[in-house]
């Protein structure tokens, strides 16, 4: 086989320069076949491996003949019937293969949602790096945006929250619901950690938040995606239509926007249902769960006796706290935008929620009042005018009591 080096040359010299075949070969030293064939073929010469058999191939009647009867067999109770020795990976890759021809056809199906049945529940990741302050950025693995979309209006709403740890997903979960103003009566969940696995392994938190709600969680197997092609199409819709052309400084304002797209995506023709999620919504809330008269527990919260430094650390980042407060119990809560502090029921510090990492967040009014403190310590310090630091005994208090022989 020649080289495509030669291959081009060939090819440059029969069609630009006009040369024949016998001259093209003369001058690079080629077979008048090989040229022949170089000019023949439609792309350049490249190497093919000679297709080689499976261990697989002297095994595939028999399993055939398994499919045929058990269609549904899993691939290890194959490979114990056929005496399968060798690596069951490729036995599985085999059965994956042929396993499709012997299923049952899927029968024809139409799925619906009655109003207030349900609600899908994902997170979606823009492909854009955003500016988080403090001269950071995240990429599109690190920006979480929470998503829910109801079944029988799809009626859409969206929050990109800082992390996926339960306190903030299960605080911006609750902000949704919130926005559509009563409780889906099931909430459908890919397996996020947070949430729970499939069938019905709820987390904690999970359990404690549709309990609050009084609803249904069901997590979706893995590795099925039309489960939640509702949310899935959404999550298409804002790479198509909210994302190109947008510039964003900043997490407000990556939220701002995508608040005030939503709020006319909600509002535009709906193919699938001929009418817009608006002119369904209300039907919708009338069906679900009224919201509960106590919100339920979301967020961060912690409590922790003040150090000496009068920072509290909450992901990743430090916060000050008011230094007059140092060695006595705190309460450390915060939210998707605040981080606060009580102390017996007063707030002793509130500062921003911080998305960049490894910062330090003071108050200038938390700073001040350390430095009176110190101030205070070392003036406390310096011994008063007027008095000797160390007591000087009168000696003839000595004379006394050794009888005057002090002296001698």
């Amino acid at each position: 086989m020649i080289e495509v080096e030669d291959w081009a040359e060939i090819r440059r010299l029969h069609r630009a320069d006009g040369l024949a075949i016998k001259q093209i070969a003369r001058t690079l030293g080629l077979s008048r076949n090989t040229v022949r064939a170089a000019l023949r073929s439609d792309g350049p010469p490249r190497y093919e491996r000679a297709p080689q058999g499976s261990v697989a191939d002297e095994f595939e009647p028999r399993i055939r003949e398994l499919l045929r009867a058990y269609p549904s067999m899993p691939a290890s109770v194959i490979a114990e019937r056929i005496g399968w020795p060798y690596s069951g990976r490729t036995l599985r890759t085999r059965v994956a293969e042929l396993r499709p021809a012997y299923l049952p056809p899927d029968p024809a199906s139409r799925t619906s949602y009655a109003a207030g049945e349900l609600a899908q529940d994902d997170f979606w990741f823009p492909d854009i790096t955003l500016p988080v302050g403090c001269g950071q950025v995240r990429s599109a693995k690190q920006l979480p945006v929470l998503t829910m979309v109801s079944g029988y209006s799809r009626w859409a709403g969206a929050v990109l929250i800082p992390s996926r740890n339960a306190e903030d997903l299960y605080a911006g979960w609750w902000q949704l619901i919130g926005q559509l103003g009563a409780v889906p009566r099931l909430l459908v969940w890919d397996g996020e950690g947070a949430v729970g696995k499939h069938p019905d392994k709820l987390t904690a938190q999970c359990q404690a938040f549709r309990g609050t709600l009084a609803t249904g969680v069901y997590v979706c197997r893995p590795a099925d995606p039309e489960a939640k092609g509702i949310v899935e199409r959404f999550h298409d819709y804002l790479e198509k239509s909210f994302l190109p052309g947008r510039v964003f400084i900043s997490p407000a304002d990556f939220n701002a926007q995508l608040s005030e797209w939503l709020a006319k995506a909600n509002m535009r023709w709906h193919r699938r249902l001929e009418c817009r999620p608006a002119d369904r919504i209300a039907a919708d809330r009338a069906a679900m769960i009224a919201l509960p008269p106590v919100a339920p527990v979301t967020g961060w919260h912690r409590t922790a006796r003040l150090p000496r430094d009068y920072y509290v650390r909450l992901d990743g980042n430090d916060y000050s706290v008011d230094p007059a407060v140092i060695g006595r119990r705190i309460e450390v809560t915060a939210d998707l935008e605040r981080v606060r502090v009580l102390c017996e029921g007063r707030t002793v510090a509130d500062h921003g929620r911080c998305w960049a990492k490894h910062q330090t967040l003071t108050d200038p009014a938390h700073l001040e009042a350390a430095k009176a403190l110190q101030s205070a310590r070392r003036l406390a310090a310096v011994p008063r005018p007027g008095h000797d630091e160390v007591e000087r005994r009168d000696l003839s208090v000595y004379d006394a009591v050794f009888g005057g022989q002090g002296a001698a």
